[in-house]
């Protein structure tokens, strides 16, 4: 599992937002977010570049924690 430290997240149409973004690219991609913590964990096809610029894109500032 891939985790990376999201900012701007603060609410369920935040989480939609980046899961639906994820799953666009992978169906079977399995997103798992911590509000408070500010990190969302994937386990994907998808290279850490691929979800970096996939929740960037949905205007949020994300690293690899």
């Amino acid at each position: 599992m891939q985790v990376f430290t999201v900012q701007g997240m603060s609410c369920g149409h935040c989480v939609r937002a980046i899961t639906q973004a994820v799953q666009a690219k992978d169906p079977a991609a399995s997103v798992q977010i911590d509000l408070g913590a500010k990190e969302v964990g994937i386990e994907s096809r998808l290279s850490a570049d691929e979800v970096i610029s996939l929740i960037s894109e949905e205007g949020y500032a994300v690293k690899l924690a």
